[in-house]
């Protein structure tokens, strides 16, 4: 069971969370013009074990105790840094186009408020749901207005699928089991997964080609530095300290946010269509994460 007070820096977490996770898709478009997709995200997870292994040397955290509490750090990694990343990957390989991708994806907060009350006991009340319906009519919005979706691989579409799937078991996943332990232990251990599944894949996969620029090294920085280490400790807390289905719901903001992102610093239109849409994904997720008022005496 989490601490009863959560830490006061978890009050700033929705919205760092937001900004790193919704720039991570524009950083990542510039680096993939230089890498092979399987191969930059190998190397993306070998730089996070580089940086990772000497820390956990020198802090000497405590570690996990028992086999169970590694083999729940172990599946978290395998169903979001392994499954949710490759599959994505693979998908985008495919030929699916990433706003069909960003469309199947987004319906993880769904996903996660029909399983929640099975997988981790806990209620969803119409509010919520009508909150959850709302979000995903708006990114719904902002991806069409964005790009065509047009789905030509049943390939990439049964990737996307496994991406989405994959996502909402590691969300549901930790929840329910998710053991207290250092973010340094926990994170080496999850992007040690996940270079042992896409390492393998990009060799069997790709040329492994790379092209050592500027821009590719400083997508790889922001990647494993933002993405990679700050936005997912950020998500596993809130997990731990909140509802799977209230933070789920805020993924319904990454497609709005990403929009604007991409704005402004690469210069892409956002279409009339978008804004509506990131009204309603705004709308929904007050309704999904405000908290219901206490019941008279």
């Amino acid at each position: 069971m989490p601490p009863a007070a959560p830490p006061a820096w978890l009050k700033i977490a929705p919205a760092l969370f937001l900004v790193l996770w919704s720039s991570g898709f524009v950083v990542l478009k510039v680096g993939l013009a230089y890498a092979d997709p399987l191969t930059f995200l190998a190397l993306r997870y070998a730089c996070v074990v580089l940086i990772l292994t000497p820390l956990l040397l020198a802090l000497r955290p405590p570690l996990p105790a028992g086999a169970r509490a590694w083999g729940h750090l172990a599946m978290v990694g395998l169903l979001l840094q392994a499954g949710y990343f490759c599959f994505t990957y693979l998908s985008l390989k495919q030929g699916m186009s990433a706003g069909g991708v960003a469309l199947i994806t987004s319906l993880q907060p769904i996903l996660v408020g029909l399983l929640a009350p099975v997988f981790a006991h806990e209620r969803v009340d119409a509010r919520r749901w009508a909150g959850l319906a709302l979000g995903v009519t708006g990114a719904a919005l902002v991806i069409v207005a964005k790009a065509s979706i047009d789905v030509l691989e049943p390939l990439g579409l049964l990737f996307a699928v496994a991406a989405l799937l994959c996502i909402t078991g590691g969300t549901l996943y930790e929840k329910r089991f998710g053991v207290q332990v250092h973010p340094v232990t926990s994170n080496l251990v999850q992007y040690g997964v996940g270079f042992a599944v896409s390492a393998p894949l990009a060799f069997w996969l790709e040329p492994m080609h790379i092209e050592w620029t500027g821009p590719l090294l400083g997508s790889l920085a922001y990647l494993v530095v933002g993405n990679s280490l700050v936005a997912i400790t950020l998500l596993l807390t809130m997990i731990r300290y909140g509802e799977a289905s209230r933070v789920s719901a805020l993924f319904f903001l990454v497609p709005p946010c990403t929009a604007v992102i991409a704005l402004v610093i690469l210069g892409e239109p956002i279409p009339v269509l978008a804004w509506p849409g990131m009204g309603l994904a705004a709308l929904g997720i007050l309704l999904v994460t405000r908290k219901a008022n206490a019941s008279p005496k």
